[in-house]
């Protein structure tokens, strides 16, 4: 028996109509990222960041959004990392978070681009000092020969730049401009609610019920 095919689980915890959605995407997420907050979801702001290379080959990794406004969802990150060069190369994104808990998901897609040198800086100074100095040290989704090269790196910026490292120039924020959103809740018989929200040329929202 093929005990993969015999999972099931039957959705039964909430719904999304129409009627009920906010008129604008980003209210619909705030609410939904207070709740989740609220229900103690573990690392809500946990979300998988979908990006494509020059030779067209997808990739995906796990990001935390720092920060979300009218202007887009923001993360940080090393630049010269694989998600890094491709957005470099294609400044398209998708990105999805998934609360299990509450049988909700949430898929966002837009444009990228770097936030200001300004807003880098303030939110590498508030980071703690590990993780400042982790900026420094890895070079990331570059080949290594062992940890042994991030823990020598970390003590060597640690003893050049003490307890106040300044921000890597090779570090910094991303921030997604969404254009399409589409909010996912289970409901029973596989028969999901998908609400997606569109903006067409004049910067207006249209909502669409999408088939599950």
């Amino acid at each position: 028996m093929n005990w993969l095919s015999d999972m099931r689980l039957s959705y039964e915890r909430g719904s999304l109509d129409e009627e009920h959605a906010a008129p604008d995407p980003l209210d619909q997420f705030r609410l939904w990222f207070d709740e989740a907050l609220a229900a103690k979801v573990q690392e809500p702001n946990a979300m998988t960041l979908a990006t494509v290379g020059p030779d067209g080959r997808p990739s995906t990794r796990i990001v935390l959004i720092k920060e979300f406004d009218a202007r887009g969802l923001v993360w940080y990150t090393n630049y010269g990392s694989r998600k890094g060069t491709e957005l470099a190369a294609h400044p398209w994104a998708a990105l999805q978070f998934h609360w299990v808990a509450m049988e909700r998901v949430v898929r966002i897609e837009g444009v990228v681009d770097k936030v200001s040198e300004s807003e880098s800086d303030a939110y590498y100074a508030s980071r703690p000092l590990d993780s400042r100095l982790g900026a420094w040290a890895s070079p990331q989704s570059q080949v290594i020969s062992g940890r042994s090269v991030l823990v020598a790196n970390a003590a060597k910026v640690a003893a050049t730049q003490g307890l106040h490292p300044k921000r890597p120039p090779h570090w910094g924020g991303y921030r997604l401009k969404p254009d399409r959103w589409e909010f996912w809740a289970g409901r029973p018989s596989r028969l999901h609610d998908r609400l997606r929200y569109r903006m067409e040329a004049d910067g207006q929202w249209v909502c669409e019920r999408l088939a599950p």
